[in-house]
């Protein structure tokens, strides 16, 4: 009889606890021992969900976890948080470990490992930036302190630091709980990923909910009371009073554990991976935030921290540790968000990233509704793409716009992932019907604008 193996995952959230999942469908307790350690307090939960919980959308921490240890250890998963693995042995196949809570330091033997260890915020290097109110959001931990500041602190003015998903949806988060809120970022506009003229109609939505937007000032520091708790932001050009501060600054990979290991890190930061997520280091895995991936327009590395391709990622890398096959062929970056009424998403290059790839571009950007004009309810949106010249290839697409408009990326997403064109895609073969969508829906309107942009462009040449 073959002796029993051994798999150790580093990172009890999505990737770790998916790829634990899968190797024990494939594999039963008699031939795979699974061991996870989570330095949290919690386990394969909802991070993007931190906002909802902090502005009060979701009432119960519990609505935002989808199994606790208990119940992995009902599957066979032998689950441990609030334990943290500080080194990893790569030539004796063993990771030291450390309790959170007062048990000591060990080494854990493995056979198979699994690293999944996520992203960190970014937290910038500014005088006070670790004073007490300053608050990252990544973990269900830091949404915990955040709600609990807002609760029982009773802070009047909230500063964000940070335009991005994260940023914006804090924001959000505030004003819902009733707080003064400011938002503080070095660029000229939220949502970088966007281009200028999108991300205006996303900075007029954070306007028309009374976020003061202080946009192009980068931060300087944070002022402190005597007791070491934030009192106001300082930028460039002002000071902002505080009770609270919210970094929305984005992640960074949390890959020192392993690049500490020898593993190979990319120029993202990342682990490097195959496609079946293995890393350079034998019976070493890697996936979720921590990893870099392909983006499959641009053909770059790109580290790109979602649960999405987390949980994809991680269920790619269990098949494997459990006898199957799978791959995971890369991104194309989509994403989505919900400001209040305004929804904001995008797929695939905007301009910037396009011209920084070697496209050369055309685009378009069509304003209309999400239903039929005469139908109640029906709202603005704008609806953008971009296209290589003269191929006419869709390279990528953004949309903001109320009600149901974000969703339709979707379809833009599957036309990027099998690099349509424009002009192919006025053809698509789209639902409607008067409470969805116009006659002509925004995808196909949008679709038409850009291939009549590519013939033009051509004739201009001829």
């Amino acid at each position: 009889m073959a002796a029993r193996e051994r798999l150790l995952v580093i990172g009890g959230d999505a990737a770790g606890m998916s790829a634990a999942s899968q190797a024990r469908r494939l594999r039963g307790p008699d031939e795979l021992e699974i061991v996870a350690v989570e330095r949290g307090h919690h386990a394969s939960y909802s991070a993007c969900g931190i906002p909802y919980f902090v502005g009060g959308v979701v009432d119960e921490l519990e609505q935002l976890i989808a199994r606790t240890p208990a119940e992995f250890r009902e599957r066979g998963i032998d689950l441990r948080p609030r334990t943290e693995a500080v080194e990893i042995d790569t030539g004796g196949g063993r990771v030291r470990i450390r309790s959170l809570d007062g048990g000591g330091e060990r080494w854990e033997p493995y056979d198979q490992l699994m690293i999944a260890t996520g992203a960190v915020p970014a937290r910038p290097d500014l005088p006070g930036a670790d004073a007490k109110g300053v608050h990252g959001v990544q973990t269900l931990d830091d949404g915990v302190a955040i709600r609990r500041a807002v609760e029982e602190g009773s802070p009047r003015r909230a500063v964000v630091v940070g335009g991005g998903y994260i940023g914006l949806e804090m924001a959000e988060a505030m004003v819902m709980r009733g707080l003064e809120v400011s938002l503080v970022d070095f660029a000229d506009q939220p949502m970088r990923t966007l281009d200028p003229d999108m991300g205006a109609i996303v900075a007029e939505a954070m306007r028309g909910i009374g976020v003061r937007l202080y946009l192009g000032e980068p931060v300087e520091g944070f002022d402190t009371s005597p007791d070491g708790h934030v009192t106001a932001v300082r930028t460039r050009d002002r000071t902002l009073p505080a009770d609270l501060v919210v970094l929305g600054l984005g992640v960074r990979p949390a890959a020192g554990l392993a690049e500490d290991a020898g593993i190979e890190t990319g120029r993202t930061g990342g682990i490097v991976t195959d496609r079946r997520m293995r890393t350079r280091a034998e019976r070493v895995w890697a996936a979720g935030d921590c990893v870099e991936t392909r983006h499959l327009v641009s053909g770059a590395p790109v580290a790109i921290a979602l649960g999405t391709h987390a949980n994809k990622q991680g269920r790619v890398a269990g098949i494997n540790i459990g006898g199957g096959y799978a791959t995971f062929p890369g991104v194309v970056g989509t994403a989505v968000s919900k400001i209040c009424r305004v929804e904001v998403a995008r797929t695939g290059l905007n301009e910037a990233e396009a011209a920084a790839a070697g496209f050369e571009t055309l685009s378009v950007a069509v304003k209309s509704t999400t239903r039929a004009g005469y139908i109640p309810g029906a709202a603005a949106m704008t609806t953008k793409l971009i296209a290589e010249r003269r191929s006419g290839r869709l390279l990528g697409a953004q949309i903001v716009g109320e009600e149901n408009a974000a969703k339709r990326v979707d379809g833009l997403a599957i036309a990027l992932w099998n690099g349509m064109t424009v002009e192919e895609m006025t053809g698509l073969d789209l639902g409607y019907a008067p409470p969805f969508a116009p006659v002509w829906d925004p995808v196909l309107v949008a679709a038409r604008k850009a291939a009549d942009a590519v013939e033009r462009d051509m004739r201009s040449e001829s």
